[in-house]
């Protein structure tokens, strides 16, 4: 598949006056948060929520912060989350894209808006079993 990789843009909810953030980001099926290295969080003037243990893919644990809010846009969508101020570039993982309604895209290698819902992110509030 390769590596995937979509401008994403990154605003501070808190702050109008900061201006937003075009950045290139890394699409991770495997990762969970939103990864922004440390010059993002202190342009984007996020404020530290609190430290957060994160095992990385050799298995080593680090302790990082997790800052926020954040806003991540990508095209016609839109969430709030946190982000783990963690390595060299944005990594962009599943709780914000699946919050999204974004879909990666092995064969266009980038992420892409949900064919199924192209207007609107749907999402799920409760899901009934059979």
């Amino acid at each position: 598949m390769g590596l995937i990789t979509t401008e994403i843009e990154l605003s501070n909810p808190r702050d109008s006056k900061i201006k937003p953030m075009k950045v290139k980001a890394l699409a991770d099926s495997g990762a969970l948060h939103l990864c922004v290295p440390e010059h993002i969080a202190i342009q984007l003037e996020l404020d530290e929520l609190y430290k957060r243990e994160v095992t990385t893919a050799d298995g080593k644990k680090h302790l990082c912060p997790y800052m926020g809010p954040i806003v991540i846009k990508f095209e016609n969508r839109a969430c709030f989350t946190g982000a783990l101020v963690f390595g060299n570039e944005v990594l962009l993982g599943v709780v914000p894209m699946e919050d999204m309604d974004v879909l990666i895209s092995p064969a266009r290698q980038s992420i892409i808006v949900n064919p199924d819902s192209p207007n609107i992110a749907t999402s799920i509030a409760k899901l009934t079993l059979p």
